[in-house]
């Protein structure tokens, strides 16, 4: 009884959910648009795009994708993490020319979503159980790291001389000691405005988007400072570290975008199809993209006060289809982006409408006032990139990472290192390497290693036993999350691993997960066998390993 009285109020999708959901979702979509604003604008040109794509990408994202995707209050739009991905594609196909690389990476990315598009159809939703998760914690904590180290020369008004990511990073200092005081002080404050309004608990002043907030004070700004005219001021402190100097202001500090939004439009050129630096690119967008998008789309489940899950598998087929448009009219790719989700949630979003809602006001927006879209100065888009590249890579990420066991942090390390000398693809694997390394190190059974010995049984009507035994590790779980997809909701499950040599950290945390959201809709599920274990650290997610007396 009391589950269908949940069924009854979980909101209706289509126009029925439109008609009754219409005004949480509309002013949740406001609220997000705030948000998205400047951070789709920020992302665009952080990627080596005109800062038009990003808004493109958004509503594209909003208008349709909205309207076919698996997920119900997930918010379809570029994201900080693909900044690498794009910005790499950029530079490696322009060979110096940005415009061309522009064009030639719209190409990767049309090409790269038709692939996305087919992994949806053919049901590849479920790979991200594949990957261990401190190696793809790693991979987010080094783009963070990236565009940290790329962006605070924006923040501070100075272009480094710089030709590689540590050359980039060697260049901090000298860009501090040369920044340009007028821009350093509008990116600065914005800054602290991010970093104080993290740390604020009073609702009310939480009810305004901090990111809005830092673009409003950075405007502001920008007209005390006459960034409109280009001219030149002195700075006149004359001090070892703050030496007289000369500085150039003007209309480069802020953001330049078409005053017709059909200008903005640009299209793929697909001449370097037949090359293979273009296919190395094709396919690290495409891994990339699909699994921080079902990352966080999955993550994003967790904070639905409906406990709805979502269809990965539509989702990816969606936003594949998405970004093959977004490819075709000049913008970025898309993938369900989890902070803005998170914000659309507490803000009461209740269907998938609150998605279509933020596209709608970013296109009003941008067709009506791009005027004050120019008044945006580029070190206060580039002070929202530091902040949220910090919380990428921030000490809690590490902290977090060690709680669960020091074999987990030496993944997340290795991926960070290996992804910051090498790329995102190579980086990743690196790190998948580390994991398998210390699998070895734990003596697993290399027989185990690609199948997982599961047997689930009806034990009695309503309950179902799922032995797992052998090296239950990321490289065999898929086949387990395979037969729990055909479990039937709202009975009890029990798992059984006593007979498990080991289990890994992701495995733990895949099994803790689906105890969640199989109670989520009503059922009751719980793990058992784990006495006879011995784990590495006090964290329940922590990997274990039968021990000699179990």
């Amino acid at each position: 009884m009391a589950n269908r009285l949940l069924a009854r109020a979980i909101p209706q999708s289509g126009l029925a959910g439109l008609a009754e959901n219409w005004r949480a979702d509309m002013l949740s979509g406001f609220l997000v648009f705030l948000i998205a604003l400047p951070l789709c604008l920020g992302i665009a040109m952080a990627s080596g795009f005109p800062p038009q794509a990003g808004i493109i990408t958004a509503i594209v994202g909003g208008l349709l994708v909205s309207r076919i995707n698996g997920s119900y209050v997930t918010i379809m739009g570029p994201a900080a993490g693909l900044i690498v991905v794009v910005l790499d594609a950029v530079h490696e196909l322009g060979q110096g020319d940005a415009q061309a690389g522009y064009r030639y990476a719209l190409a990767a990315i049309v090409c790269a979503s038709v692939i996305q598009t087919l992994m949806g159809v053919m049901k590849a939703g479920k790979m991200s159980a594949f990957f261990p998760s401190s190696a793809v914690h790693g991979m987010l904590a080094a783009i963070g790291v990236i565009i940290m180290s790329k962006q605070i020369h924006v923040m501070l008004g100075v272009k480094p001389d710089a030709d590689t990511l540590f050359q980039t990073i060697g260049a901090i200092p000298s860009s501090i000691r040369d920044m340009n005081p007028e821009v350093a002080i509008i990116g600065g404050l914005g800054l602290a405005i991010l970093i104080a309004w993290s740390v604020v608990r009073n609702r009310y002043l939480r009810m305004v988007p901090a990111p809005i907030l830092v673009v409003i004070v950075g405007m502001a700004l920008g007209q005390y400072f006459d960034l409109d005219d280009e001219h030149i001021y002195l700075f006149l402190p004359d001090t070892q570290f703050l030496p007289h100097h000369e500085f150039t202001i003007g209309p480069k500090f802020l953001v330049s975008i078409p005053q017709n939004f059909l200008a903005g439009f640009a299209f793929p050129d697909f001449s370097l199809i037949g090359h293979k630096v273009f296919w190395q690119q094709v396919v690290t967008i495409c891994l990339v993209g699909s699994l921080e998008s079902l990352l966080s789309a999955a993550a994003v489940d967790k904070l639905d006060r409906f406990r709805r899950t979502s269809d990965l598998n539509r989702d990816l087929a969606a936003v594949g289809l998405g970004n093959i448009i977004c490819g075709f009219i000049g913008g970025l790719p898309m993938i369900a982006e989890i902070v803005r989700s998170s914000a659309n949630v507490t803000n009461g979003a209740r269907t998938g409408w609150a998605n279509f809602f933020h596209g709608l006001f970013l296109l009003i927006f941008v067709v009506l006032f791009p005027r004050v879209i120019h008044e945006i100065p580029l070190t206060s888009l580039a002070a929202l990139l530091v902040f949220t590249g910090y919380r990428l890579t921030s000490p809690r990420e590490f902290r977090k990472t060690l709680a669960i066991g020091w074999d987990q942090l030496c993944v997340f390390v290795i991926t960070i290192a290996g992804v910051l000398a090498t790329d995102l693809l190579i980086g990743v694997a690196i790190g998948i390497a580390a994991e398998f390394i210390f699998h070895f190190w734990r003596s697993v059974n290399w027989n185990e290693v690609f199948k997982v010995s599961r047997d689930i049984v009806e034990t009695e009507p309503g309950v179902y036993h799922v032995k797992i035994g052998g090296a239950a590790f990321f490289g065999n779980y898929l086949f387990l999350k395979s037969e729990l997809a055909k479990l039937p909701p709202g009975k009890t499950v029990v798992f059984d691993l006593s007979n498990s040599s080991c289990i890994d950290h992701t495995v733990m945390e895949n099994l803790h997960h689906f105890c969640e959201d199989y109670e989520g809709k009503g059922g009751r599920a719980e793990i058992r066998g784990l006495d006879q274990h011995v784990a590495t650290s006090k964290h329940p997610l922590a990997p274990r390993k039968r021990s000699a007396h179990g």
